[in-house]
Formats: structure tokens, sequence, C-alpha cells
């Protein structure tokens, strides 16, 4: 059993060896004279105009997610497709349900500000907007 995985490992073994010995070697035998140029960012040739580290903004991400999730669940209309002759009027009326609750929740996260592109009705803004609502105290206690 464990010959059969021999030349794989041998490979792997190899190959991160040479990777390792490679940026071992360069770092070693290449010059390194840094200069405020050579440690700027490239930029197209141009002065860059603002620091590179920006954050990107959390509605990106937001969308990101949305889009894989809504993505993996089309994943399984393919199976569906495959067998639909086979699954008859059962297999119809559960993708209707699972068609049915894949638009219940596009639409609960459009009504909810998910697709929103303003910051102000974004679920962002609304789930912050909950949390700081649930950490003021209401009323001091040993007051």
């Amino acid at each position: 059993m464990l010959s059969d995985y021999l030349p794989i490992l041998l490979m792997l073994g190899l190959a991160t060896l040479f990777a390792v010995a490679s940026i071992f070697i360069a770092s070693k035998v290449g010059p390194f004279n840094p200069t405020p140029a050579k440690l700027a960012p490239y930029e197209c040739g141009i002065v860059p105009e603002r620091t590179p580290r920006e954050r990107f903004p959390i509605k990106f991400y937001l969308i990101a997610m949305l889009f894989i999730i809504f993505d993996v669940e089309v994943i399984f209309f393919y199976p569906f497709a495959v067998i639909f002759r086979e699954l008859g009027l059962f297999g119809l009326a559960e993708m209707g349900t699972f068609v049915f609750l894949l638009l219940v929740a596009y639409f609960y996260i459009w009504r909810a500000g998910g697709l929103d592109w303003e910051e102000e009705g974004s679920i962002r803004h609304s789930v912050s907007r909950m949390i700081l609502e649930r950490a003021r105290p209401t009323e001091r206690i040993g007051a």
C-alpha cells in the first residue's frame, strides 16, 4: 500500500527541497541593494497616490459571500437535471420546494438590505446598530 504512494511522496519531497534550496541560495548569492525606489510599490510607472494597504469595504465581502452561497446552491440543480425523468412528480415537488426556499432567502436578503450598495441600508449597518443598542445599558445597576 505504501509502495503505491512512494513515488508521489518522493516527488513531493523533491519539489519541497528544490523550492527551499532555490530560495536559500538566491538569498545568499544574489545582491541585496534596497533603495527607496526599489522598495516603492510599482503603479504603472507613476508615483502612488495613496498607501497600498487600503482596506476593502465590507460590502464587497458580503456580496462575494452571497454569491458563493447562491452559486453553491445552484450546483444542486445539476443532479436534478440529470435524473429528472426518474424522479417523477416527487422530484419535481422537491425541486420546487428547494427553489421556493432559495427565493425566500434571496428576498429576505434583498429586503434586509444585503444587496444595497449604500451604507445606511445595508445589513452591516443594521447589524452594527443592533449590536450597539444591545450593548448600551438600559439602566445603571447600583447607581
